[in-house]
C-alpha cells in the first residue's frame, strides 16, 4: 500500500469514522451468544434477545440494553449488519446463557492472573479509562488486566527480579494494562532502549535464580534480527535465569485491536520508510517530528481501556513474563 494514498480520509479518531466512505458492510446471521459492540455508545454485550424490531445485549455485569436489529454492529472489530437467524434467539429476559458468553473473560489464580480471554469489550466510554473495574460476581473489582483488585494491599517493596522492555512505548502500554498487578506483585520494568542493549544490560544486572529477569521483545519471529539476539542470550550465560519472549507485531503499537483507532487493519508500510512515520502518514497525521511520533503514540495509547483492547500475541506473553518474576523462590 502506498502511504501518501489517504485511503482512510483523514483523522479516524474524529467523528463518525465508521460510516465515512464504508462502501459494503457484510451481513452475518444473528445467532444467540453473539458478542456484538454498539459503535455508537460503546456498549457491549451478548445477544440474549430478539423482540420488535431490536436485540438486546446482556454486558459482563449482567446488564442489558436494546438496539435496532437494522443497525450496524462491531463483530470482533468488523463493522457488520443483522441477518435473520437461523434458529430462534428467544427474547431478552435477563441471565440465562448470555450472561456467561459476556462474562467470559473472567480471571482467576493469583491477583495479577488473565484468566480467559475473549473477544468481550469491557463497558467503557472515551475518557473514562478507570484503574479498576466492577466485576459481575459479588461487586468485586477487576484490574485493566482483567485480574481481582486487591484493595486493601499496598504496593509491596520491588522484589529483586525485574521485566524489560524495549522502549518507551512498550513500558506505557504494560503500566496501563497491568500496573496495579504489577504493583500489588512488587515487579518494576524497566526500558532497554533497544534489543541491541540487552546482553550489555544482562551483564551489568548479573541474573540470578533470586534475581531473574523477564523480557519482552517485539516483532520476535523465526529470521529476525530480534530472534538472534534472543537465541544468543538464552544460549549464554545468563540463560538459565532470563526470559525472553516476544510478540510477532513489528512494533508494539501493532498490538492494539486495530478497531480502536479506527481501522479495519494495521497498514503494510514499506521497509524504505520508518514504521511509524509511514503508520502516522497512512492515518493522515503528523509525522515529521519526534513530537509528532509521541503525540500520535498518545492517542493510540488512550484507546486502550482494558485487555480486551489488544491483540492475544501480546497478552500471553507480559502474563508469562510476570509468572516467571514472581515465581517462588526454591
Amino acid at each position: 500500500m502506498r502511504v501518501d494514498d489517504d485511503r482512510y480520509g483523514g483523522d479516524v479518531l474524529s467523528g463518525d469514522w465508521r460510516s465515512r466512505g464504508v462502501k459494503k458492510v457484510r451481513q452475518v446471521p444473528l445467532e444467540r451468544d453473539m458478542v456484538l459492540e454498539d459503535p455508537d455508545s460503546g456498549w457491549a454485550g451478548a445477544v440474549v434477545g430478539l423482540e420488535a424490531g431490536n436485540i438486546a445485549l446482556e454486558d459482563w455485569k449482567g446488564r442489558t440494553r436494546s438496539f435496532p436489529f437494522t443497525g450496524q454492529f462491531l463483530l470482533e472489530g468488523e463493522l457488520v449488519t443483522l441477518g435473520r437467524p437461523s434458529t430462534p434467539v428467544g427474547r431478552s429476559g435477563g441471565g440465562g446463557a448470555g450472561a456467561g458468553a459476556a462474562g467470559a473473560a473472567g480471571a482467576a489464580g493469583r491477583p495479577g492472573s488473565v484468566g480467559s480471554v475473549g473477544s468481550v469489550h469491557a463497558d467503557w466510554r472515551p475518557g473514562a479509562a478507570p484503574a479498576v473495574r466492577q466485576a459481575s460476581d459479588g461487586g468485586r473489582l477487576r484490574t485493566a488486566s482483567g485480574s481481582f483488585a486487591v484493595e486493601s494491599q499496598r504496593a509491596r517493596v520491588a522484589l529483586p527480579s525485574r521485566i524489560m522492555v524495549e522502549g518507551k512505548h512498550d513500558a506505557e502500554l504494560v503500566e496501563k494494562v497491568w500496573g496495579a498487578d504489577l504493583r500489588v506483585e512488587g515487579v518494576v520494568v524497566e526500558e532497554l532502549s533497544g534489543v541491541d542493549n540487552l546482553a550489555a544490560v544482562l551483564d551489568e544486572f548479573q541474573p540470578t535464580r533470586d534475581r531473574r529477569v523477564g523480557v519482552l521483545v517485539d516483532h520476535l519471529v523465526p529470521g529476525s534480527k530480534e530472534s538472534r539476539f534472543a537465541d544468543a542470550v538464552m544460549r549464554g550465560k545468563w540463560g538459565a535465569h532470563v526470559l525472553v519472549v516476544g510478540h510477532p507485531f513489528v512494533d508494539v503499537w501493532q498490538s492494539v485491536k486495530p478497531a480502536r483507532v479506527g481501522l479495519r487493519a494495521w497498514p503494510t508500510i514499506p521497509r524504505s520508510i520508518e514504521w511509524k512515520k509511514g503508520i502516522c502518514q497512512a492515518l493522515g497525521w503528523p509525522h515529521q517530528e519526534q513530537a509528532d511520533i509521541a503525540r500520535a503514540w498518545q492517542r493510540i495509547l488512550g484507546q486502550v481501556r482494558t485487555f480486551a483492547d489488544l491483540e492475544p500475541q501480546l497478552l500471553g506473553r507480559v502474563e508469562e513474563l510476570i509468572d516467571f518474576v514472581t515465581e517462588p523462590r526454591g
